[in-house]
């Protein structure tokens, strides 16, 4: 080859140049990104329209129907889902991968606008924008203070440090969760308002016209200006009291006499608990293209300086730190890459024996990784799992080019070649061979590169990083390696000279591997003789392997274990929020019993979890290497601890981590159907058969209990004879039962306070109190007053249940069951599933669709079995080329389906799950295990063709490839047990990957060095069959 012949003549050239790609690489590494995943944009569009006070019901017909049906004409679109809840719609839009977000995003902006038009003017805008499923808190910080109140905190907080955490790049939004702000509460006694003859909207009329400032124009004088301002703002809380509500009888009536007026704080609406007390917490959100560890890295960075700016007391820690196992994982990883390097490197130094030769060849596994690294960042990809996957994965490929041209010079320098000769022809040799090897598998991973869906999204960046790399590997393995054999020749041995202990144990593992080629020649020659036998007895074990498959369970994503736990419960539908507190301390309380938690992290009505009755608690438990209990063990004692918990349903106790799955339950079913009251009964009896299937936990429906509503219903005849409108009775009993901020007050820092309006709180307790509440009429006395009318001479009062929530799924309406996994693979428990909803009677109209994990494996598995296929179709036509044969490739081919024995028998004898990343192992499998038949075919045939006897090249090339591929094998075996043993944290996901690859190989290569001859000499004599009937009929 004229670049080995280059590298050859030119040392310091070849030197030159191995050294430019090394530092281009550490370059590179200095300059990438560090992420978990390669950051997946989901098409996602989330539209919430707020309808304040109406029932599901209405917001379902008024609002999400409406927006639906518009949104579901965009092209492009995967799904509409959409809930309609108290006085909120949210509707999510889901589009295929392939469409940009903020395209899908400004779609859905234009076509609704034509129907919001047309809603009523209490409806407020649409808010339309781009969604991230795995949209969570990448930090938590938790705020505590021995001098300040909850009311001052909170407000320095949200003046103080929220504007400054804000400003952080790649932050997307700032939560304030257990926060009560300082708030000036003006507290109507509706008694009061009835004697002095005063309706509220004239008590909120007044807080609005009265506490204004008004700039008035400039009077000019001269060359000079004076600006005239109209100043009323009210200077203190307490002086809200003076401004005058109405005139009796000439004399002003006061605020304070109507009224109380307070300097409080707002009433909670979240809460935050840190080890069981109450705190202010900080949720931070990256926003949507951010890189998580360089969002937190900032954030430390402000936290810092924002350190030195707290008053004394007041402390800030930092409780949730998304980047915490990032950055444990990839190291990790990147440690199982250097540890697979060195084994690599030791069994090419047991098999070579000889430190010189070891070198030659471990050189190539640093200059590929860093040449690697220097394209990574070119194609624009950051250091992530699947990067680094592919670099840990590719350690026993890298070192096999460079150990088959180093084991073949070697060869040619026995034979009593010089250095440069045995250099030059031990390359040009098997330099086919090689290509072809390396050419198969980039053919194996282009597919996976760019295979569809999500999971296409996740092995874009694997695919393309093994391909570059065994690229690279090949040119160094073509370059470097022949240029040091040449250059840096081993020293003629001394025969008087009596060899070390090294050396002494070097020829020992030589001469043992003597005695077994030797065994192997025996093996290869009775195989040779019986055909047929060692053909049945392939395919046999093939058969027993399929048979062993339905014993392996199956899954999406295994489940990491980073000792993080999430428990969600909620509380009963019309809890308050004290309510919902009393019972996360209770709940904590039991939790921080077990000797394995650290601390905890609770939240009610946070960012992901809306409402007060959910609560949501983060723990954190001690490492997996300190423990002896598995995470799946730690959730069943959570559950179990927590039934003696009365008034709480338990919806999920699992794993906090959700790269994969969005913080989604593995189990979702869909039943759709027009009727909720129908779908109530189809989804109680459903959930009643699923919970006899094994492996089930925390199985919930989207269908909540019934929320107590009272209907008002304004009789309009008898409102307008009193000269009253529905408008101006809802502006009125809306502020009092709800509060309304009608105003605001300024203190002397220029901080602003929300000046609340509402009635005092043992006034909006009955349904009587509503009754009673008087409204002032347009009509006047006899004296010239207004009329005030009680509100239940014009309503009626009903009250009612009414659904809390309404789901819908491509405009139909739905329930959503969802259930955790515990014990069992998810994939198992869906087949479990889809046999009981056949067996399941369903009324016409209504079905079931499989949502979640189970979805995405279906989805991911059809495209996996896409990738095979194309890979398979390539592997033959690159063989097809290098071999000038249709024929002889198939025979390489054969050794494909061999080497599913061992992964079946691998996964099987090491409890993996049959999930993503042992099926990216079976692909990386097929590049593998026809890189050993490659070799053995190529001497074969090139045997033949310098007119050797079919059987005498059989064994001949069987002897001589022996070690080169035992070699190769368990190069690539040792590269990967640091990533099969998985000790790191979430070791768990990656391990499966590493459990195929190294059954398969292992089993592969013993069947290859023995199947691979036959099925050849078989082909072989099909091939001559057919060319001999071939001339025959040409003759």
């Amino acid at each position: 080859m004229w670049f080995t012949r280059i590298s050859v003549k030119y040392p310091v050239f070849t030197i030159m140049m191995m050294f430019c790609l090394m530092v281009l690489g550490l370059a590179s590494w200095q300059r990438m990104g560090v992420e978990e995943f390669p950051d997946v944009d989901f098409p996602f569009v989330v539209v919430y329209t707020t309808y304040p006070g109406a029932s599901p019901e209405t917001v379902e017909s008024e609002i999400t129907k409406k927006l639906e049906d518009q949104i579901n004409t965009i092209s492009g679109l995967k799904q509409v889902i959409s809930q309609s809840s108290e006085g909120l719609s949210m509707i999510t839009a889901e589009f295929n991968l392939d469409i940009p977000p903020t395209t899908a995003a400004q779609d859905v902006r234009d076509k609704i606008a034509s129907v919001t038009a047309e809603f009523r003017d209490e409806i407020q805008e649409p808010v339309v924008e781009r969604y991230d499923p795995t949209a969570n808190a990448i930090m938590s910080i938790v705020f505590k203070s021995d001098n300040m109140d909850l009311k001052a905190l909170s407000s320095y907080l949200d003046q103080r440090i929220v504007p400054q955490l804000r400003t952080v790049p790649g932050v997307g939004t700032v939560n304030l969760l257990g926060d009560a702000q300082r708030q000036i509460r003006i507290q109507v006694e509706p008694e009061k308002l009835r004697a002095f003859g005063i309706g509220v909207d004239s008590v909120i009329n007044t807080l609005k016209a009265e506490n204004i400032e008004v700039p008035g124009g400039t009077l000019k004088s001269g060359n000079s200006e004076l600006v005239i301002e109209i100043n009323s703002k009210v200077l203190h809380p307490l002086a809200f009291g003076d401004l005058i509500v109405a005139n009796k009888n000439g004399a002003p009536i006061f605020l304070k006499q109507i009224a109380q007026i307070e300097d409080s704080q707002a009433e909670l609406e979240t809460g935050a608990f840190l080890d069981g007390k109450a705190a202010v917490a900080i949720d931070i959100l990256r926003s949507s293209d951010a890189n998580v560890i360089e969002v937190v890295d900032q954030t430390y960075k402000t936290l810092e300086s924002i350190k030195t700016q707290l008053p004394s007391g007041t402390s800030l820690e930092v409780v949730v730190d998304a980047s915490k196992s990032i950055r444990g994982t990839i190291s990790d990883v990147a440690r199982t890459i250097i540890e697979g390097a060195v084994l690599a490197v030791l069994i090419v130094l047991l098999f070579l024996g000889s430190f010189r030769s070891t070198m030659i060849t471990g050189l190539t596994l640093p200059i590929a990784l860093l040449g690697t690294l220097t394209f990574i960042w070119a194609f624009g990809f950051t250091i992530n799992m699947m990067t680094l996957l592919a670099l840990s994965l590719s350690i026993g490929l890298l070192i096999d080019d460079a150990i088959v041209v180093r084991e073949n010079i070697v060869r040619h320098a026995d034979m009593g070649k010089d250095h440069v000769t045995a250099a030059l022809e031990g390359t040009q040799e098997i330099g086919l061979a090689v290509l072809a090897t390396t050419l198969t598998i980039v053919a194996v991973f282009l597919p996976v590169a760019f295979m569809g869906g999500i999971i296409g999204r996740f092995f874009y960046q694997f695919g393309v990083t093994v391909s570059t790399a065994v690229l690279i590997s090949m040119f160094v393995s073509f370059t470097l390696d022949p240029m040091l054999s040449a250059h840096w020749a081993e020293k003629q041995k001394d025969p008087n000279k009596r060899p070390g202990a090294v050396k002494r144990f070097f020829m020992w593992i030589s001469h043992h591997l003597d005695n077994l080629s030797q065994v192997y020649e025996k093996l290869l020659k009775l195989a040779l003789r019986f055909r047929l036998l060692t053909l049945l007895i392939a395919f046999a074990s093939l058969v027993g392997a399929f048979g062993l498959s339905k014993l392996i369970g199956t899954e999406f994503v295994p489940v990491p274990d980073k000792g993080e736990i999430r428990i969600k419960f909620e509380t009963p539908v019309d809890a308050s929020l004290e309510y919902s507190q009393a019972k996360l301390q209770q709940v904590d309380a039991i939790i921080r019993q077990h000797p394995d938690v650290r601390a905890t992290y609770g939240v009610i009505n946070g960012v992901t979890d809306r409402g007060k009755n959910h609560v949501s608690l983060r723990v954190s438990v001690t490492p997996r290497t300190e423990r002896e209990k598995t995470l799946t063990d730690l959730n069943n004692e959570f559950r179990h601890r927590l039934q003696s918990v009365a008034g709480i349903m338990v919806t999920s106790v699992a794993s906090a981590d959700e790269t994969v799955s969005g913080g989604q339950k593995p189990i979702m079913i869909s039943i759709k159907g027009p009727e909720l009251s129908e779908l109530q009964k189809i989804s109680d009896r459903f959930m009643q058969e699923m919970t006899k299937i094994e492996g089930i936990v925390d199985l919930e429906s989207s269908l909540k209990a019934p929320k107590p509503t009272l209907n008002i219903q304004v009789n309009r005849v008898l409102a307008s004879d009193l000269g009253l409108s529905v408008n101006q009775i809802a502006n009125v009993v809306r502020p009092l039962i709800a509060g309304d901020d009608v105003t605001t007050w300024q203190d002397e820092q220029g901080e602003t306070y929300d000046v609340n309006l509402r009635l005092t709180e043992d006034q909006r307790t009955l349904p009587g109190d509503l009754q009673n509440m008087y409204i002032t009429s347009n009509k006047t006395d006899a004296a010239g007053q207004p009329i005030l009318i009680p509100l239940s001479s014009v309503a009626n009062f009903e009250e009612k249940l009414g659904a809390s929530q309404i789901n819908r799924r491509d405009l139909a309406r739905e329930v959503l069951v969802e259930a955790n996994t515990a014990g069992r693979p998810a994939g198992d428990i869906g087949s479990d599933i889809e046999k009981l909803q056949a067996s399941f009677e369903l009324p016409p109209g209504y079905s079931f669709d499989t949502q979640g994990s189970n979805a995405d494996m279906a989805e991911s598995a059809g495209y996996a079995l896409t990738a095979i296929t194309l890979s398979i179709v390539f592997i033959y036509i690159v063989l097809g080329s290098q071999f000038n044969s249709f024929i002889h490739p198939a025979a390489i081919m054969a050794s494909l389906p061999l080497s599913l024995v061992g992964v079946f028998l691998a996964l099987f004898l090491f409890n993996s799950t049959m999930n993503l990343f042992s099926i990216i192992g079976i692909i990386m499998l097929m590049g593998l295990v026809t890189k050993n038949a490659i070799l053995l075919i190529d001497f074969i045939k090139k045997a033949m063709d310098r007119g050797e006897e079919r059987y005498a090249a059989i064994i001949a090339a069987g002897k001589t490839r022996l070690r080169p591929i035992l070699m190769t094998t368990s190069a690539m075996v040792m590269g990967m047990v640091p990533l099969a043993l998985g000790l790191g944290e979430g070791g768990e996901q990656s391990a499966p990957m590493a459990h195929a690859v190294i059954g398969g190989v292992i089993t592969s290569t013993l069947l290859t060095l023995v199947v691979v001859p036959v099925i050849f000499t078989y082909l072989d004599d099909l091939k001559n069959f057919m060319l001999r009937h071939l001339r025959k009929i040409m003759s």
